[in-house]
Protein backbone atom coordinates (compact mmCIF):
# COMPACT_ATOMS: atom_id res chain seq x y z
CA UNK A 1 0.00 0.00 0.00
CA UNK A 2 1.21 3.28 -0.80
CA UNK A 3 1.89 5.74 1.66
CA UNK A 4 0.41 9.32 1.39
CA UNK A 5 3.05 11.85 0.25
CA UNK A 6 2.00 14.18 3.65
CA UNK A 7 3.67 11.47 5.41
CA UNK A 8 7.06 12.56 6.97
CA UNK A 9 8.89 8.88 6.27
CA UNK A 10 8.45 9.48 2.72
CA UNK A 11 11.71 10.49 1.20
CA UNK A 12 12.66 11.24 -2.21
CA UNK A 13 14.06 9.02 -4.08
CA UNK A 14 16.58 9.21 -7.51
CA UNK A 15 15.09 9.48 -10.46
CA UNK A 16 13.86 6.10 -11.79
CA UNK A 17 11.86 5.21 -15.00
CA UNK A 18 11.54 1.47 -14.42
CA UNK A 19 9.81 2.55 -10.95
CA UNK A 20 6.87 0.44 -9.85
CA UNK A 21 3.28 2.03 -9.15
CA UNK A 22 4.31 1.12 -5.22
CA UNK A 23 7.50 3.72 -5.73
CA UNK A 24 5.67 6.51 -7.77
CA UNK A 25 5.53 8.42 -4.26
CA UNK A 26 9.00 8.80 -3.59
CA UNK A 27 9.81 10.13 -6.82
CA UNK A 28 10.70 13.39 -8.47
CA UNK A 29 7.99 15.61 -9.55
CA UNK A 30 10.28 17.17 -12.33
CA UNK A 31 11.95 14.22 -13.75
CA UNK A 32 8.31 12.79 -15.06
CA UNK A 33 6.80 16.22 -15.44
CA UNK A 34 9.91 16.73 -18.00
CA UNK A 35 10.06 12.99 -19.36
CA UNK A 36 6.47 13.53 -20.33
CA UNK A 37 6.82 16.93 -22.30
CA UNK A 38 9.86 15.59 -24.04
CA UNK A 39 8.10 13.31 -25.13
CA UNK A 40 5.08 14.17 -26.07
CA UNK A 41 6.85 17.46 -27.89
CA UNK A 42 9.01 15.17 -29.77
CA UNK A 43 6.17 13.16 -30.95
CA UNK A 44 4.14 15.97 -32.32
CA UNK A 45 7.26 17.59 -33.42
CA UNK A 46 7.97 14.45 -35.48
CA UNK A 47 4.90 14.10 -37.19
CA UNK A 48 4.57 18.01 -38.04
CA UNK A 49 8.59 17.50 -39.65
CA UNK A 50 6.41 14.25 -42.02
CA UNK A 51 4.06 17.23 -43.84
CA UNK A 52 6.87 20.05 -44.11
CA UNK A 53 5.75 22.07 -40.86
CA UNK A 54 7.26 23.09 -37.43
CA UNK A 55 4.96 23.34 -34.17
CA UNK A 56 6.44 27.06 -34.12
CA UNK A 57 4.84 27.61 -37.50
CA UNK A 58 1.43 26.06 -36.49
CA UNK A 59 1.67 28.66 -33.00
CA UNK A 60 1.92 31.68 -35.35
CA UNK A 61 -1.07 30.40 -37.74
CA UNK A 62 -3.08 29.92 -35.14
CA UNK A 63 -1.98 33.04 -33.07
CA UNK A 64 -3.14 35.20 -36.44
CA UNK A 65 -6.50 33.25 -36.63
CA UNK A 66 -7.34 33.28 -33.04
CA UNK A 67 -8.12 36.52 -31.92
CA UNK A 68 -11.25 39.00 -32.93
CA UNK A 69 -8.56 41.78 -33.77
CA UNK A 70 -5.89 40.52 -36.19
CA UNK A 71 -2.34 40.72 -34.19
CA UNK A 72 0.46 42.60 -35.44
CA UNK A 73 3.88 41.30 -36.32
CA UNK A 74 5.46 42.78 -32.65
CA UNK A 75 2.30 41.11 -30.79
CA UNK A 76 2.84 37.46 -32.24
CA UNK A 77 6.36 37.89 -31.28
CA UNK A 78 5.44 39.25 -27.95
CA UNK A 79 3.23 36.70 -26.93
CA UNK A 80 5.01 33.63 -28.65
CA UNK A 81 8.90 33.96 -27.49
CA UNK A 82 8.61 32.74 -24.19
CA UNK A 83 8.08 29.11 -26.02
CA UNK A 84 10.56 29.51 -28.09
CA UNK A 85 14.54 29.09 -27.25
CA UNK A 86 15.35 32.48 -28.66
CA UNK A 87 14.31 36.04 -29.27
CA UNK A 88 14.31 36.05 -32.94
CA UNK A 89 13.08 32.46 -33.82
CA UNK A 90 8.98 33.63 -33.82
CA UNK A 91 10.33 36.57 -36.02
CA UNK A 92 12.03 34.20 -38.40
CA UNK A 93 8.95 31.80 -38.34
CA UNK A 94 6.46 34.92 -39.33
CA UNK A 95 9.13 35.19 -42.31
CA UNK A 96 9.06 31.50 -42.98
CA UNK A 97 5.39 31.99 -43.30
CA UNK A 98 5.68 34.75 -45.89
CA UNK A 99 7.73 33.11 -48.08
CA UNK A 100 5.19 30.54 -48.09
CA UNK A 101 2.28 32.72 -49.12
CA UNK A 102 0.41 31.39 -46.06
CA UNK A 103 0.85 34.79 -44.52
CA UNK A 104 -0.15 38.53 -45.87
CA UNK A 105 -0.40 42.00 -44.35
CA UNK A 106 -3.10 44.22 -44.36
CA UNK A 107 -3.72 47.95 -44.99
CA UNK A 108 -3.10 48.31 -41.12
CA UNK A 109 0.10 45.92 -41.16
CA UNK A 110 -1.93 43.77 -39.58
CA UNK A 111 -1.35 39.59 -39.78
CA UNK A 112 -3.88 37.97 -42.19
CA UNK A 113 -3.81 34.04 -42.84
CA UNK A 114 -4.26 33.63 -47.04
CA UNK A 115 -6.04 31.07 -48.06
CA UNK A 116 -3.45 28.59 -48.15
CA UNK A 117 -2.76 29.15 -44.67
CA UNK A 118 -5.91 28.83 -43.45
CA UNK A 119 -6.82 25.64 -45.29
CA UNK A 120 -2.91 24.85 -43.71
CA UNK A 121 -3.80 25.64 -40.29
CA UNK A 122 -7.11 23.56 -40.34
CA UNK A 123 -5.16 20.36 -41.76
CA UNK A 124 -2.62 20.78 -39.03
CA UNK A 125 -5.33 21.56 -36.08
CA UNK A 126 -7.05 18.18 -37.57
CA UNK A 127 -3.30 16.39 -37.49
CA UNK A 128 -2.66 17.53 -33.50
CA UNK A 129 -6.06 16.53 -32.64
CA UNK A 130 -5.25 12.94 -34.15
CA UNK A 131 -1.98 12.98 -32.19
CA UNK A 132 -3.50 13.90 -29.10
CA UNK A 133 -5.65 10.90 -29.35
CA UNK A 134 -2.77 8.57 -29.25
CA UNK A 135 -1.19 10.82 -26.05
CA UNK A 136 -4.51 10.33 -24.10
CA UNK A 137 -5.38 6.13 -24.88
CA UNK A 138 -6.57 4.79 -22.20
CA UNK A 139 -6.57 7.69 -20.07
CA UNK A 140 -10.21 9.52 -19.45
CA UNK A 141 -11.22 12.96 -19.01
CA UNK A 142 -11.50 12.58 -14.63
CA UNK A 143 -8.00 11.60 -14.48
CA UNK A 144 -6.32 14.05 -17.02
CA UNK A 145 -8.05 16.53 -14.97
CA UNK A 146 -6.73 14.98 -11.90
CA UNK A 147 -3.52 15.08 -13.05
CA UNK A 148 -3.32 18.78 -13.93
CA UNK A 149 -5.10 20.15 -11.01
CA UNK A 150 -1.98 17.98 -9.04
CA UNK A 151 0.43 19.99 -11.09
CA UNK A 152 -1.22 23.49 -11.01
CA UNK A 153 -1.85 22.82 -7.05
CA UNK A 154 2.46 22.25 -7.04
CA UNK A 155 2.88 25.38 -9.33
CA UNK A 156 0.97 27.09 -6.99
CA UNK A 157 2.70 25.72 -3.81
CA UNK A 158 6.25 26.93 -5.14
CA UNK A 159 5.17 30.24 -5.79
CA UNK A 160 3.44 30.75 -2.73
CA UNK A 161 6.46 29.47 -0.77
CA UNK A 162 9.53 30.74 -2.47
CA UNK A 163 10.12 33.05 -0.42
CA UNK A 164 10.82 31.02 2.72
CA UNK A 165 13.29 28.46 0.64
CA UNK A 166 16.85 30.51 1.50
CA UNK A 167 18.39 32.06 -1.37
CA UNK A 168 15.71 30.00 -3.69
CA UNK A 169 13.02 31.27 -5.90
CA UNK A 170 10.13 30.31 -7.02
CA UNK A 171 11.48 31.99 -10.49
CA UNK A 172 14.53 29.45 -10.68
CA UNK A 173 13.93 27.15 -13.26
CA UNK A 174 15.40 23.64 -13.64
CA UNK A 175 18.02 23.42 -15.40
CA UNK A 176 17.19 21.19 -17.83
CA UNK A 177 17.88 20.89 -22.00
CA UNK A 178 14.86 21.39 -24.18
CA UNK A 179 14.39 17.30 -24.32
CA UNK A 180 13.82 17.24 -21.16
CA UNK A 181 15.29 17.52 -17.28
CA UNK A 182 19.33 17.32 -17.01
CA UNK A 183 18.49 15.10 -13.93
CA UNK A 184 16.69 14.42 -10.56
CA UNK A 185 15.23 17.96 -9.12
CA UNK A 186 16.05 17.19 -5.82
CA UNK A 187 14.25 18.37 -2.90
CA UNK A 188 13.65 21.83 -3.77
CA UNK A 189 10.74 22.34 -6.51
CA UNK A 190 11.63 24.34 -9.90
CA UNK A 191 9.23 25.72 -12.43
CA UNK A 192 9.46 23.25 -14.95
CA UNK A 193 8.77 23.97 -19.01
CA UNK A 194 5.03 24.77 -19.34
CA UNK A 195 5.53 23.11 -22.64
CA UNK A 196 2.57 22.64 -21.58
CA UNK A 197 1.46 22.64 -22.97
CA UNK A 198 3.39 24.05 -25.04
CA UNK A 199 3.91 20.60 -26.08
CA UNK A 200 0.70 20.13 -26.78
CA UNK A 201 -0.15 23.66 -27.19
CA UNK A 202 -3.36 24.34 -30.06
CA UNK A 203 -2.31 28.30 -30.29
Amino acid sequence: MMRPLTDTTTDQAPADPAATDDMLATQPIGYWSGLAHAAVTRHLRDAMARVDVTQPQYWVLNRVNGGSVAPSREEVVIQLTPLVDGPHEIARVIDQLFHRGWLRTDAGQRLQLTDAGEAARVRLRELVTELRAVVHEGISDVEYVAALKVLRRMVTNVEDNGDSQGSWSADEPVKETRSGPAGSVGRRPGRWWPGSAAGWSLR
